[in-house]
């Protein structure tokens, strides 16, 4: 599996968001991008994950941050989870994984569920260029980052 690296351009993805929208890294260049790739809609720690960067977000808008997040539900559950929790940043569906394999993040198996994939809970700060400035990727779904050291790593920059 691959994986992007600190200090390299990260790839280029085109997906759908939450309203059937095609998006593409290259609009949120010019600004931070706090990229973060979450298992799956409607999960307690993914649920908490999105709120928790949802209500820092007054913090981050004075960093000029743009946070974009990443699952592998379609966009009509992404909708929902968008809608239900009043978020305030777009959710990507990498339906088809190509994404999270892309950016070496794909857990399989999850929940033992055999021959299913989804995103490992990970996340990537990029420069306005969409060059890596630093990663995050957990083994355990259950774990979620560190979002102080999120906010610290964006100030240095």
């Amino acid at each position: 599996m691959t994986m992007v690296e600190v200090g390299k351009k990260v790839p280029e993805f085109t997906l759908f968001d939450n309203e059937l929208k095609k998006r593409s890294l290259s609009e949120f260049r010019g600004k931070k991008l706090v990229l973060a790739f979450f298992p799956g809609a409607y999960t307690g720690v993914c649920d908490k994950e999105m709120c928790t960067l949802r209500d820092g977000l007054a913090k981050l808008g004075k960093l000029d941050v743009q946070v974009v997040a990443v699952s592998v539900n379609d966009p009509f559950a992404l909708k929902g989870f968008h809608d239900d929790n009043a978020l305030t940043f777009p959710l990507l569906s990498d339906y088809t994984r190509e994404t999270v394999k892309a950016y070496g993040v794909e857990l399989h198996d999850f929940a033992g569920l055999k021959g299913y994939s989804v995103a490992q809970r990970s996340v990537f700060i990029l420069d306005a260029d969409s060059v890596l400035k630093w990663k995050w990727v957990s083994n355990d779904p259950g774990v979620e980052p560190d979002y102080a050291e999120i906010e610290r790593q964006l100030k240095k920059f």
